[in-house]
């Protein structure tokens, strides 16, 4: 690595530091589960849910931090907890630089708000959320389906959904015209256990 780089990515930590010192100054410690730099300079907020609206529209009006870019919103599955679904929001501010990741987490039955007023990226990003694992978001202008077909049973990207689906969709010649039907599986759907393929006599 030649020296430009390294001062490079050695002013960028500093400034993570900074700006974790200025959110913590702002008063926002109560409202944060956890704060981290990550090995690649990122830094992690994990929040509650409830203060997330809160806390992404001051990231990006703050003269200081400038977050005014949205890059992704994802959600991770975790059947086994309460809160399984875990949705991650990656912002960016040109003006530092620097790169922020903030974690909350809901569940099947709960709501998470809506950034859609702040970002208007995340109209869609929150729509292929709430397809693939059904997430569901409040006060969202337009929340309903932006992948799967029409008619689409379940969440397709949730741990539990079977990787068969329950649905094919084809084009009948005869009605010319792309019929649902329930799937018919050619030969038995068989489990493996990778672990113990042979049983011992």
């Amino acid at each position: 690595m030649n020296g430009s780089m390294e001062h490079l990515i050695g002013n960028n930590y500093n400034m993570n530091n900074h700006l974790i010192n200025s959110f913590i100054e702002a008063s926002f410690f109560r409202f944060i589960s956890s704060i981290s730099i990550r090995s690649n300079y990122i830094i992690e907020l994990s929040i509650k849910k409830k203060f997330l609206f809160m806390i992404i529209k001051y990231l990006k009006l703050d003269s200081t931090l400038n977050f005014h870019g949205l890059l992704d919103i994802w959600v991770v599955d975790y059947p086994q907890e309460i809160n399984r679904f875990q949705v991650n929001y990656l912002m960016v501010s040109y003006i530092i630089p620097a790169r922020i990741r903030l974690i909350a987490y809901t569940s099947e039955i709960n709501q998470i708000p809506s950034i859609t007023s702040l970002f208007k990226s995340a109209n869609w990003l929150e729509r292929e959320a709430y397809d693939f694992f059904g997430v569901f978001f409040s006060e969202h202008p337009d929340l309903r389906r932006i992948l799967t077909d029409y008619g689409f049973e379940g969440y397709p990207m949730r741990k539990d959904f079977p990787l068969t689906g329950y649905f094919e969709v084809r084009y009948d010649d005869e009605s010319k015209k792309v019929i649902h039907e329930p799937l018919r599986l050619s030969q038995e759907f068989r489990y493996f256990d990778f672990l113990t393929p042979w049983e011992n006599d």
